[in-house]
């Protein structure tokens, strides 16, 4: 069970903040504001009282609460979609698998740049959506860390915003390069572990009301390293945008109005946020929204 007190997610901005303006970030008039603004909330009534019990979901189930609505605004693909699809057009097509598929944002991609697609998932409902999306590809249900492909059967790997549901990195790096053929490629995308830590993940709502948030593990960069060059992937690329690469003109999701209020649990933290916009304005400078890496198999897999 997750314990979401507002008043510590907003404390905690302000501390991220003043903790930025110690090393010369802001200057005097921004930490009297701060310390001000602190005091202010402290003794806001309707924050103490504002706390919210939120259970931890599988993936499994979160999924299939969460595939109703996946494919709607999500500002995570601003950021992904362009520097993946730069580095997949530099790649042959081949075999290609979309790990941890969804309901085939990726594997659509791919197909239309003429591979042939497999895409494993653990979510039944996302593999349906899936299907539909990409009629003339092959879809599996399955785990990431044991993948139901044969060894040395495709030529790239992508998964996209999935390792952060995944605990241990080290048997799922290793899934890929027993998958891969040597010199085929891997592309992750994944929630840039700054912003899982400032409580970017996935809300959910369970059948009987009770608020749920999807299991989330924050990966340090150097955990994707750990894991990878050891079972022979190389690095190729590593990217951490921090703006998306697109303007928002495909009508996916307009640019968000601040909210002046607490707002409803299912638009925390963002609407938390809103309220303290300077603190929030200089803790989330430069943050990168997400990682992606490109890596390809040599032919020594550790």
């Amino acid at each position: 069970m997750i314990y979401e007190h507002p008043l510590a997610y907003l404390l905690g901005l302000e501390g991220i903040a003043l903790l930025r303006s110690f090393t010369g970030e802001a200057d005097r008039e921004f930490v009297d504001s701060r310390i001000a603004e602190i005091r202010k909330l402290l003794d806001d009534e309707s924050l103490a009282s504002a706390a919210v019990e939120v259970a931890r979901v599988n993936t499994v189930d979160g999924y299939r609460i969460w595939s109703q609505t996946y494919d709607g605004p999500n500002s995570a693909f601003d950021f992904d979609e362009p520097v993946v699809k730069e580095i997949v057009a530099e790649l042959p097509t081949g075999v290609a698998l979309d790990a941890a598929c969804g309901t085939g944002r990726l594997a659509a991609l791919l197909a239309e740049r003429g591979h042939r697609v497999i895409g494993v998932d653990s979510s039944p409902d996302m593999l349906a959506r899936a299907r539909e999306r990409v009629p003339g590809g092959a879809f599996h249900l399955g785990d990431v860390g044991r993948l139901p492909v044969a060894d040395d059967a495709v030529d790239l790997v992508v998964c996209s915003l999935a390792l952060t549901h995944v605990a241990d990195l080290k048997p799922v790096m290793a899934e890929f390069a027993r998958v891969l053929r040597p010199g085929g490629h891997l592309v992750i995308s994944d929630m840039h572990p700054e912003w899982v830590a400032r409580g970017s993940i996935p809300p959910v709502r369970l059948p009987d009301g009770r608020p749920g948030r999807l299991e989330t593990y924050r990966h340090p960069t150097g955990d994707y390293l750990r894991a990878a060059l050891p079972v022979g992937l190389q690095v190729r690329r590593c990217e951490e945008p921090t703006e998306p690469a697109v303007e928002r003109s495909d009508g996916r999701e307009p640019p968000r109005e601040r909210m002046t209020e607490l707002g409803p649990w299912e638009v925390w933290p963002w609407c938390l946020a809103d309220l303290v916009p300077e603190a929030a304005g200089v803790a989330n400078a430069g943050v990168p929204a997400v990682i992606i890496w490109h890596f390809q198999l040599t032919g020594d897999r550790g």
